[in-house]
């Protein structure tokens, strides 16, 4: 197994992260399911305990603890809620933009915060015309003294509707090297929020719209160079992304093992347990055989990560391997429970709506594939994991209690 990557501090860790998700977030869940909103009080619950923090240095009070307890904590959430994983991972990735490109005072500012819960970043990169292709974005960011000037429309912002500092790319020129980015609070006039749209699942977690009237933001608030937004948007993409929403569907191919064995040595056919007909243990056989595979690829990525190694190839691989496995494993799992799997009394169809959820954020399956592709070919255009070197992390990741 892959727990030989795990020190005790990540075992301890796991555990915590557990009773949490199990003791608290869990009784959640219907009311998460039925109410199809925004689940705000779980989102900051989850930030008290200082994990939106994992990645942030001690001296800004951060629990500094890696990539690898990043991957524990969003993975035992998303076992019992992809919602509340996906709440986790969000504010997580917009660590990552204050991290790698915010100044001393922008971290000074911002990051005690986020490590104590009281702020949950996001990162809003997404346009409704570009879609996944970053350069084709339209909103823009106009300088204008002191200031700039942002107009423009954000989709698909993880924690849009609970997010207090957006981290938003604009245009500010042409071309690749035309793009910035911003730290907006989210009471900055000029900024509204879309209405919040009921999805397929991740019933709970808001991943909605962000709008840009005029909204004046001092060129303080500005993240790196002036042009430097290209960078801000792949590299958060690639080293926090990638890696988290791979977390989300392993916590999600956990439940759907776990729930599916559960079914079986529940029901009984032809006088024995269901999971004693061949063909059914042949399909948990291919689940436990699968979810073996994507637990290794995502852990040995984040400790590669962590150990500041060059990895993106690795951090593609993982996503695409537990993205694909995951959905593979629900559609399997769902087969096993037949007509019983249809109704909401059982998670199985939530686990389903929810691992649909993973596969286009951070790049899909096949820009993934075509990434690797060009790893293959000895094409590919460089390693953000040799340019944004994860700092060694030094003390306990587990919090002193719930």
């Amino acid at each position: 197994m892959s727990d030989w990557l795990l020190t005790p501090h990540h075992k301890e860790l796991r555990s915590h992260v557990r009773e949490f998700a199990e003791s608290v977030v869990a009784p959640r869940v219907a009311d998460m399911e039925a109410a199809r909103g925004v689940e705000e009080g779980l989102a900051r619950q989850i930030a008290q305990q200082g994990w939106i923090g994992v990645t942030i240095p001690a001296d800004h009070g951060g629990m500094e603890a890696g990539h690898l307890a990043k991957t524990l904590i969003i993975e035992e959430l998303s076992r019992i809620s992809g919602a509340t994983g996906a709440m986790a991972q969000a504010s997580q990735l917009g660590v990552a933009k204050i991290l790698h490109f915010g100044s001393q005072e922008q971290q000074e500012a911002w990051l005690p915060r986020i490590a104590a819960g009281t702020c949950l970043p996001t990162i809003a990169v997404t346009e409704p015309g570009s879609g996944g292709h970053v350069l084709g974005m339209a909103a823009r960011a106009v300088r204008d003294c002191d200031d700039y000037v942002l107009t423009g429309h954000k989709v698909y912002v993880g924690n849009s509707h609970i997010g207090d500092l957006h981290g938003v790319v604009a245009r500010t020129g042409p071309g690749a090297t035309g793009l910035s980015a911003f730290l907006v609070e989210s009471d900055r006039p000029g900024l509204t929020l879309g209405r919040h749209q009921q999805a397929l699942g991740l019933h709970g977690f808001s991943f909605g719209e962000l709008h840009f009237d005029g909204c004046r933001i001092p060129a303080a608030n500005r993240l790196g160079a002036e042009g430097d937004g290209l960078k801000v948007a792949y590299s958060s993409s690639v080293l926090y992304g990638r890696p988290n929403l791979t977390a989300v569907a392993l916590g999600i191919h956990q439940a759907i093992l776990e729930e599916t064995t559960r079914f079986c040595a529940g029901r009984t056919r032809y006088g024995k347990p269901l999971h004693e007909l061949a063909n059914i243990k042949i399909k948990l056989g291919q689940l436990q055989s699968r979810l073996m595979t994507a637990r290794l690829a995502a852990y040995h990525a984040a400790h590669l990560l962590d150990r500041g190694l060059s990895c993106d190839d690795e951090l593609m691989n993982a996503k695409v391997v537990n993205v694909e496995t995951v959905l593979d494993s629900a559609r399997a799992a769902m087969e096993i429970h037949a007509a019983a799997g249809l109704f909401t009394d059982r998670p199985i169809e939530r686990y389903l709506r929810d691992a649909q959820h993973i596969y286009a954020p951070a790049g899909t399956s096949d820009v993934q594939l075509l990434r690797l592709a060009e790893t293959a070919l000895g094409t590919a255009r460089g390693q953000w994991s040799e340019r944004f070197p994860a700092r060694p992390h030094t003390t306990s990741p587990v919090p002193a209690a719930l």
